[in-house]
Order: structure tokens, then C-alpha cells, then sequence
């Protein structure tokens, strides 16, 4: 079989290639300033390899949706749906070797490092039995693994940060190879950019990041002064995967570009001052339709793009479709484990030091009761384990319940470590109770720190999830606007 594909030519015209099962073993880092042509590197890495390897895209701008016009890639707008959702695609992806782009560009900085986050995770948790091999491809890395804490909140970043060292660090074991695109080296977490052994190296300009790129590439000092002078599509290459000695590279060309194209100079309008102010200030009577985009597509339902990646399944592989009957037990074997399930988590907490173990601890424990109960499987992966003992905690542990579903659907908008102190708010305003003290907060989130616990607060409070209130005598009441409920005073 093939593994090796053309990225371009040298300087006296050779092609050079990259070996991609090398690449999935070793891994790949990318840098350039804006403009130097680190997305169309990409998209050749990705045109060239799209016949051999599983491909998943982290696309914060929405460059390379236009991927799926040509390819059999499924592009999913990550604006379109919450934490879980993504989570489950992220499974489902894993297990039927889908290749996807997702696309983050509708999302806000905060919003697209969570959704990152939780679709990375959902990929890296997956069962052995789905450790298929995928390049993951994340452009933009500095913004999901950021070497200082920059406009967002600890949790987002710690959570994004967590989710792309797991990724370089850990995840060749899992089958997937990350291949991370980044401005400037200087912004790039040094823990994730140290795990990748092939490099690609574009024009730059900033000292310290032309001194960062030298040392990756093995040069002196002196001569990091070529990769200022890098024309663009020009790149510098080392690495197991690409050649042992650096050599320049000039990026092919590709089948496929974005959609706003390239930037150039065009002519300006012809309008007069006179005409131009008429334009711009006169009143219409209807609101003027977009001249050079088409429409945006409606929001594709979750269970659709599910439907279309297990579709794509059999582009990879022909397996047959299992029998009704099969469902039905399924079915029915997955209501009786999730009551199984509910007692084994009332157990858990029974015990006060559970609400401060480390999740994997919990996880175990869990794994071991499931045994004990002869379960066929453990019916919770540790993602889904996660969101479900954090629930329980909130006091929240049959979630397909109806009286808790405008509740969750709030809780939806936070990370999932920050359900269950919030649920214990909720519940307190829906029964009419005083609102929880810092200690049952503190044992919901897994913190005996105040600090840590009055920043939990406020950060809910700056979401516009609750809204915080103390009369003149210190007490403190709750409100949850979007269900119109308070907690009393306390």
C-alpha cells in the first residue's frame, strides 16, 4: 500500500514527500505568521492524504469546509450544538472512521476552546476496540493551547489545554496523530509543541520565534535569518516523517480553497460622494440580501449528522447492519443497566470523601462495581461517567426525568465540573429552600478551597446562568433568571 505522499518540490525541482505512517507515529508542527501559507500546507497534507487515513479537522475559521465538495469528509458546525452532542459525535466518529471538518468560525473564543475540548476528549476517551488511526488536524493551535493565560476563564483554558497535551503527549497509543498549525511558536504551550518530531517551518519574522524554529530545525543561530526571508508557500522541513536534514519546500497546489478565495486588490466602486451617501444613508424598504455569499445552510439535527457518518462507514469497511432484534435487546439491556447505574452512584456518594477523588479513581471504582453487578459491559465511558456522577452530585440522577429538563438545559452552558454546584442551586430555588452554603458547594465542585468556590460563583454570574444578590445584612440569595426561580436568603 502507498504511504507516502507529494507535499511539494526542493529547490532544484524534486518532489518531497511525506511518509504518512511515519507522520502518524511522530507527529507534525507547523508555523508561519499569517499569511505565509501555513492553511493551504494544510489542506495539501489533507487533499494528498485523504485516500489513506481517517482525517479529523479542528477548523476555527472555516477554511476547510469546502474539503467535503471534493472528498467524502462531513462537515459539522460545532455552533449547532451543545457539550453532549459533540461529545457523542466524537464516539461515533471513532468507531466509524469518519473523516470530518469542524467548523468553530460562529463560535466565540470561549465557546469554540470548549467545544474543542469536549469533541478531543470524546475522541481520546473512545474504547480500545475503536483506536482506529486518524490525523487530527488543529489550525490556529496557540488558540486552544495557549502558553498564558490570555481573556478566558481558567476553567475553559485549563480544560482546552488538558485536551490538546492529550492529544500530542498521549494519544499515539490511541491512533491519533496530531498535526498542529500555529502564528507563532512564542504563544504555542511548550508541552504541546515539544511532543511533535516533524517540523515545517514558514516565514517568520519576531526573534524569538525565528530562535524557537531554529532550534526545532537543528540550526545555528546566525542562520535563522533564512526563515525571515521565506517567500510564501516556502517552508523549512525536518523530521523522521519528511527528510533528516532540513530542506526547503515549495507547497503544490491544491483541488480545493476556501471560500472567500484569495485577497487581492479590486477596483474601487464607481459611485460619486454624492451617490455613495444616498446608498449608504438612505432608507430601504427591505433589508439588502448578501451579493457574494450564498445563504448559510440551515442547522443540520444532530441524529442527521450521526446518520451520515455511520453512513460514511462504508467507505472503509462493509459491515452488516445488526438485526431489530439485536436493537430491541439493546434497548432493553440499556434501560435495565441505567437503574443499575443510578444505585451505583447513590453508593458512591454515599461516601463524603467521594465528592474529592480524582475522576479516574472514580472511574475505576465504578468499572469494579459494574463487575460486580455482572453487567455484560460497563455501560458508561469515562466521558459520559463524568457528566453523570456530576449530575449526581447536584443531586440530579435519573437525567431523562422531565421535571429536570429545563434545569439541564441551563446547566448546558457551563463545563461539566460546574453542573453540580449549580444544580444544588437550582434545586434549592425550585423547592424553595435558603441558598447552599460555600461547604455544599465546595463538596459539589470538589474544592474545600473558598477562594476557588467564590470564583465559581462569579464566573457562573458572568455567563448570565445566575444572578447573585446579598441584602444589607450579608445574606445571600441565588436567582436563576431563565426559570424564573430564587433561592430564599441565607
Amino acid at each position: 500500500m502507498k504511504t507516502s505522499i507529494e507535499i511539494g518540490t526542493d529547490s532544484t525541482g524534486q518532489g518531497v514527500h511525506i511518509n504518512v505512517q511515519e507522520l502518524l507515529a511522530t507527529r507534525l508542527l507547523v508555523q508561519g505568521n499569517s499569511g505565509s501559507g501555513k492553511s493551504h500546507l494544510l489542506r495539501r497534507i489533507l487533499e494528498e492524504s485523504a485516500a489513506l487515513v481517517q482525517q479529523i479537522v479542528i477548523d476555527p475559521e472555516g477554511d476547510f469546509v469546502t474539503l467535503a465538495d471534493a472528498y467524502s469528509h462531513v462537515v459539522i458546525n460545532g455552533g449547532d450544538y451543545n457539550e453532549r452532542e459533540i461529545a457523542a459525535m466524537g464516539a461515533r466518529i471513532r468507531e466509524h472512521r469518519a473523516s470530518i471538518v469542524l467548523s468553530l468560525e460562529s463560535l466565540d473564543i470561549e465557546a469554540q476552546m470548549t467545544c474543542a475540548a469536549a469533541f478531543l476528549n470524546a475522541l481520546f476517551d473512545a474504547p480500545r476496540e475503536h483506536w482506529f488511526p486518524a490525523l487530527v488536524v488543529v489550525d490556529e493551535a496557540q488558540m486552544f493551547a495557549p502558553s498564558v493565560a490570555g481573556d478566558v476563564s481558567d476553567t475553559v483554558r485549563r480544560a482546552s489545554l488538558s485536551a490538546m497535551t492529550n492529544l500530542m503527549c498521549r494519544g499515539r497509543k490511541r491512533g491519533l496523530a496530531g498535526a498542529i498549525a500555529t502564528q507563532r511558536l512564542a504563544k504555542l504551550a511548550k508541552n504541546v509543541a515539544a511532543e511533535a518530531s516533524n517540523f515545517l517551518m514558514g516565514r517568520t519574522f519576531l526573534d524569538i520565534d525565528m530562535a524557537r524554529a531554529a532550534d526545532l530545525l537543528g540550526m545555528e543561530r546566525r542562520q535563522a535569518e533564512a526563515i525571515r526571508d521565506l517567500e510564501r508557500g516556502h517552508f523549512l522541513g525536518l523530521g523522521p516523517a519528511i527528510s533528516r536534514r532540513p530542506l526547503s519546500v515549495r507547497i503544490g497546489a491544491t483541488q480545493t480553497s476556501t471560500r472567500m478565495g484569495t485577497h487581492g486588490l479590486m477596483p474601487l466602486p464607481s459611485a460619486g460622494g454624492e451617490d455613495m451617501r444616498s446608498i449608504l444613508f438612505t432608507e430601504m424598504e427591505a433589508p439588502a440580501q448578501p451579493r457574494f455569499f450564498a445563504p448559510e445552510p440551515e442547522p443540520v439535527a444532530a441524529s442527521e449528522v450521526l446518520e451520515r457518518i455511520a453512513a460514511s462507514e462504508g467507505l472503509h469497511e462493509d459491515l452488516d447492519a445488526p438485526p431489530v432484534l439485536d436493537i430491541l435487546e439493546a434497548v432493553e439491556e440499556a434501560e435495565q443497566s441505567d437503574a443499575v447505574v443510578i444505585a451505583m452512584l447513590e453508593e458512591m456518594l454515599s461516601d463524603p470523601e467521594s465528592a474529592f477523588q480524582p475522576e479516574a479513581y472514580l472511574y475505576q471504582d465504578f468499572s469494579v462495581r459494574c463487575r460486580m453487578q455482572k453487567l455484560k459491559k460497563v455501560p458508561l465511558d469515562l466521558a459520559a461517567f463524568r457528566r453523570r456522577f456530576a449530575l449526581a452530585k447536584g443531586g440530579v440522577f435519573d437525567p431523562s426525568e422531565p421535571r429536570w429538563r429545563e434545569m439541564l438545559a441551563v446547566a448546558d452552558r457551563l463545563p461539566h465540573d460546574m453542573f453540580a454546584p449549580f444544580l444544588q442551586i437550582a434545586r434549592a430555588a425550585m423547592d424553595g429552600e435558603p441558598c447552599p452554603d460555600d461547604d455544599i458547594l465546595g463538596r459539589a465542585y470538589g474544592s474545600r478551597s473558598p477562594g476557588r468556590i467564590r470564583r465559581l460563583v462569579e464566573y457562573m454570574e458572568k455567563q448570565g446562568v445566575i444572578v447573585v444578590r446579598a441584602d444589607f445584612g450579608g445574606r445571600r440569595s441565588i436567582g436563576i433568571p431563565e426559570l424564573g426561580l430564587s433561592t430564599e436568603a441565607e
